[in-house]
This record gives C-alpha cells, sequence and structure tokens, in this order.
C-alpha cells in the first residue's frame, strides 16, 4: 500500500526507510539521523501519540507528519500539541505527502529563493521611483517595504542581501533629507488637513476620536522606537489585538523635548514656549527638565480641543523596571480613568547604555540584535502585561513613539561655541556651521517652528547617518561616537513613525 508513496518520494531525491510499526521506529532514530518522519497514528503495539512522545523525547528536532484516519478534534489537539508539523487526514495521495515533506524540509530554502526574487524587484522599483520626485506617503511606503525587508532578512541571515539593502537605505536616507529639507518648512506653515501627519497631529487624529466613545483609553508613548522595532513587536500582539496601523513624521529636531513635547502640546516648539515660557525655560535640553510637564502640556491640548473628560486623566512615565511592574499590578485601577497616558523610557535607554557598555555593544552589534533585544524585552515587559490587561478590560489603546534612531557611521565636523547644545545629531546655537552635505542648516528657526535664540542662532540637523564632532579631540570623539544609536537629526529611521490603534479581538 505504500509502495506508491515510497517509489514517488523517491524519483524526488529522497531516500526513504519503511518500517512496520513504532518500536522499530524508535530503534532506528536512535541509531541513524532523519530529516523528517511520517507517523501514522494507528499501528499494531504503540500507537502514534504515544510513539510521538517518545521521539520527541528522544530526538526533540525532528519534525514529523501524523497521518490518521480519524477526524476527531481531541485527537488532533493532542497531536499538534505534541509538537508535529503537520497533519494529514486519510486518504492521502503520493504528491500530497511530497507536498508536506517539501514544504517543511525546504521552507527555509524556498522563502529564501522568493525573498531574493521579491526583493530584486523592489529594489528596482525603489531605484526607478528615486529619479523622480516622491511624495510624503511615498517616502513613508519606501521606509515600510525597507524595514520589512530587514526583519525578511533577520529570518535570512546567509542571503548576501544585507549589504546591498543598507546601500539602498543609505541612498534613500541622502535623497529624503533633501526632500524635507525642501518642505519641511511648508508643513510647519500648513494647516493640520493640508500636510503629513505630525507629531503636532497625533493626539488630534488618533487619540480624540476615541473619547467620544464609552470606554476608557490608554495612550501609550514608547520612547525610541522605531518602526522596524515595531514591526517585531507587533505580531506578539495578534492573539490579543486586531491591530490598525498608520505611520506619521516626528517633528524636527528628532530628540525627546522637541518631538515629545510637541506630541502632548500639539503644537510646536516655539508656541510651547510662548504659551508655557517657564515650562520652557525650566532646563537644558534633557528629559528630566524639558519634559517634565508633559501631563499639562496634555491637559492644555484637550482643553483646546474642547475636551471634558468626566474625571482628570492619568499621567505616569515609567523610568525603571520597579516602577513598570508597579504599574502594571495596579492596571486594573488604572484602567478606570476615561484617558490614561504611559511613558516607557526602555528603548532609549538601551539605545544611550549601548554606546557606554562593552557589554551592551557585544549583546547588540547591529540593528538585527537591536530588534531581537528589542522583542526580547517586550516580551517579558511591565508593557506586554499590561497591553494584555486591557485587552481583556476592553480598554482601547493607541501606541506610539516619539522619534526613532539612526546607527550613526559617519563623522561631520562642526564648528560652534561652547554653548552649543550638545547632541551629536543637532546642534543649536550661534553661526555654527558644517559642510551642506552632511548637515541641513535652518538659519530662522522660527520658520521651521522653533524656539529662537537671539540673532545668528541656527540649527544645524545631521543628514543620513552622519554625527557632530567637533576639531577639538576630533579623532577621540569621532571613535566615541561612531557606531553609536542616536537621534535628533534627518533620516527615515528617525522621523517615520508608527501610529497603532488597538481593539479587542
Amino acid at each position: 500500500m505504500l509502495k506508491p508513496h515510497i517509489l514517488f518520494l523517491e524519483e524526488r531525491g529522497y531516500d526513504v526507510t519503511p518500517v512496520s510499526n513504532a518500536e522499530d521506529a524508535l530503534s532506528l532514530t536512535a541509531r541513524e539521523r532523519f530529516d523528517i518522519i511520517l507517523l501514522d497514528e494507528m499501528m499494531p503495539g504503540m500507537d502514534g501519540l504515544q510513539a510521538l512522545r517518545l521521539l520527541k523525547e528522544k530526538a526533540p528536532s525532528i519534525p514529523v507528519i501524523m497521518i490518521t484516519k480519524s477526524e476527531e478534534e481531541n485527537l488532533m489537539n493532542e497531536a499538534i500539541g505534541g509538537q508535529i508539523e503537520e497533519y494529514l487526514t486519510k486518504p492521502v495521495n503520493p504528491s500530497q505527502v511530497f507536498s508536506s515533506c517539501k514544504r517543511i524540509l525546504e521552507k527555509q530554502k524556498i522563502s529564501g529563493e522568493k525573498l531574493t526574487r521579491d526583493y530584486t524587484v523592489e529594489f528596482s522599483e525603489i531605484a526607478s521611483l528615486m529619479d523622480g520626485p516622491i511624495p510624503a506617503e511615498g517616502w513613508m511606503n519606501i521606509h515600510l517595504k525597507l524595514c520589512e525587508r530587514e526583519l525578511d532578512l533577520d529570518e535570512h541571515p546567509d542571503l548576501g542581501l544585507r549589504q546591498t539593502l543598507q546601500d539602498q537605505r543609505r541612498e534613500c536616507n541622502a535623497a529624503f533629507s533633501r526632500f524635507v529639507e525642501e518642505h519641511y518648512a511648508d508643513w510647519v506653515r500648513s494647516r493640520p488637513d493640508s500636510r503629513p501627519v505630525l507629531s503636532t497631529d497625533v493626539i488630534r487624529k488618533s487619540v480624540l476620536p476615541l473619547l467620544s466613545g464609552d470606554k476608557p483609553v490608554l495612550f501609550i508613548v514608547v520612547d525610541n522606537l522605531r518602526l522596524d522595532q515595531w514591526l517585531a513587536l507587533e505580531p506578539l500582539l495578534y492573539p490579543f489585538f486586531s491591530i490598525s496601523r498608520e505611520l506619521y513624521f516626528s517633528i524636527l529636531p528628532t530628540a525627546t523635548p522637541y518631538s515629545r513635547n510637541s506630541l502632548f502640546a500639539g503644537c510646536f516648539p516655539a508656541e510651547i514656549e510662548a504659551r508655557f515660557p517657564d515650562f520652557w525655560r525650566d532646563g537644558e535640553e534633557d528629559d528630566s527638565s524639558r519634559n517634565r510637564h508633559e501631563h499639562q502640556l496634555l491637559d492644555a491640548q484637550l482643553a483646546g480641543l474642547g475636551v471634558l473628560l468626566p474625571q482628570d486623566l492619568r499621567y505616569t512615565k515609567i523610568m525603571d523596571s520597579e516602577e513598570a511592574w508597579n504599574t502594571a499590578k495596579h492596571a486594573q485601577s488604572m484602567f478606570s480613568a476615561p484617558l490614561t497616558a504611559l511613558v516607557f523610557n526602555f528603548v532609549d535607554l538601551l539605545a544611550h547604555k549601548r554606546s557606554g557598555s562593552d557589554i551592551l555593544r557585544e549583546i547588540v552589534p547591529d540593528e538585527p540584535a537591536y530588534r531581537s533585544l528589542t522583542v526580547t524585552w517586550f516580551e517579558h515587559s511591565a508593557l506586554f502585561h499590561i497591553l494584555r490587561a486591557a485587552a481583556e478590560s476592553g480598554v482601547r489603546v493607541v501606541l506610539t513613539s516619539d522619534h526613532g534612531s539612526l546607527r550613526t557611521m559617519r563623522g561631520a565636523t562642526v564648528y560652534a561655541d561652547k554653548e552649543t547644545s550638545t547632541n551629536v545629531r543637532y546642534k543649536i546655537g550661534r553661526a555654527i556651521k558644517c559642510d551642506s552635505k552632511q548637515a541641513i542648516s535652518l538659519k530662522d528657526p522660527a520658520k521651521f517652528g522653533l524656539p529662537a535664540r537671539g540673532i545668528n542662532t541656527n540649527v544645524l540637523l545631521a543628514r543620513e547617518d552622519y554625527y557632530f564632532v567637533y576639531p577639538t579631540n576630533y579623532h577621540k570623539y569621532l571613535s566615541l561616537y561612531r557606531d553609536s544609536f542616536q537621534h535628533g537629526g534627518v533620516s527615515l529611521e528617525e522621523m517615520v513613525l508608527p501610529l497603532v490603534t488597538l481593539t479587542e479581538r
């Protein structure tokens, strides 16, 4: 009865070893190496489910296809729970068995070949797009495609396409920086409905419509979360939420004191300074000073939008693990508020701590490792716990990032005085200078929605993967900041961000 199956597989290059009972199969697998096992559910002596358990104890890595004439669901569940790769119901023909074997044994090879073909086509499509003008939405789509391909290559690291993709991303970032240089000032002057969605528009666009419902809303900002990182995290949430994903542009500079304040305030930094001068003057450009007033800024934005909540919104900024898990423990009480805003800082801390830690540099040598470590953190994080609790409670969630980050690889000499800001991807000061091929110079900050700091004040924003280095101790700082994750400049990674709405399944 099995001879047609054996002949069919052998004609296609398979070496088939037939046995008539489970005991002989277990004895053979203890002595010889097999790539796959076809296991009948009903056999004389030991049945297939018993054999499966013993096979997995002795050789857990061998894939198993179980074949049965039974269609009982409990049997199917028990077999699948026993870690089979596939389940076929009799009668089966030789081509079905061959198809299953090929899919299991050659899945990596087949998917790698398809990825190579698809990326070759996409590479040409993106290259041709850059020959002409690309609208804002087009740049979002290009970045999304590049991120998706990066995740694909994480699964197929041996295809040899990584460098090609990196080179194309660098070309795209060069063209994107020119696009931003040409259009960003117009975005600042435009009405929200006639420009791409910016940091200033996120609350109004994605949170405000949900507040009119009868369920609480959870607004989460994961500081410094890039789009590729979100795409790696997203599948973990499929069992719990229906996910609607959009993209938006961070304002400039792509740094927490500017982009996150604008996100919570719903306006550009120049207007924040004009309306709340004490907030802006409270400190230098770091997260512990100018971002101390996000709660008040969000209150002011909602009041300006005419939103009257039945009770005060809740706001929590989570800076460490202890605080995160304490928040997670009280998630249900937190959901009693009509709107809760949470800021998680782990990803930003990871990016910055990596620069000064040899251990973290070893663990995170590149972007694939950065994505992988982010996923590992998220799987075991208080944030994941809070999201699952939100799904169970029917809470609607809006999750986003305030800016992304970029792996900086090339130094750019900058000339400035000691009063200039210290960030390595953007500089604000008097008459600061850099090669125009390496940085965008904003000679009139007010046109770009930024506070003016007196005569001759200008802003430099690093292009592509450049980072600013002073002539003094040039080589020391060139080495210090090379191959570090930074933000504040103009790149797809820093500016194009996920804006995600999660609703219970």
